[in-house]
């Protein structure tokens, strides 16, 4: 997918890791299963999933215990959900945004920080819903 990689581009040149273990065509519960995965192995993690329209991995991820997700089509939303949530992971569509503002999105969401403080109350209601 076209996105997928101006996007995995876009963030190895901010110096990040990029790690893919999934392949195209493969189901969005599988793909997203696989990145949640990922991301729960290290704190520092972060999920990035891509697909159509970014609402399929969104309903999976937030499934997942602890895991905090977010569909996101703006770099605001990106970085105000690493922000106030502590969003772990995120999920653009492909048919929703372009090139450019997929980099911007990620690349927010990769360097935006947790604030902790008052949203942690959020952030803890969220991880004992699943």
């Amino acid at each position: 997918m076209r996105l997928k990689e101006g996007v995995k581009e876009g963030l190895e040149k901010e110096n990040c890791h990029v790690g893919e273990g999934t392949g195209e065509g493969e189901e969005v519960v599988e793909v997203t299963l696989a990145v949640a995965a990922e991301v729960n192995k290290e704190e520092q993690n972060r999920g990035i999933v891509i697909d159509e329209e970014g609402a399929g991995p969104f309903r999976v991820a937030t499934k997942i215990k602890g895991m905090v997700d977010e569909e996101v089509s703006d770099e605001r939303s990106a970085y105000m959900t690493r922000g106030h949530n502590n969003s772990r992971m995120i999920t653009m569509g492909a048919q929703l945004v372009g090139d450019e503002l997929a980099k911007n999105i990620a690349k927010g969401f990769v360097n935006g920080k947790y604030d902790g403080g008052r949203h942690q109350i959020r952030v803890d209601m969220l991880n004992k819903m699943c």
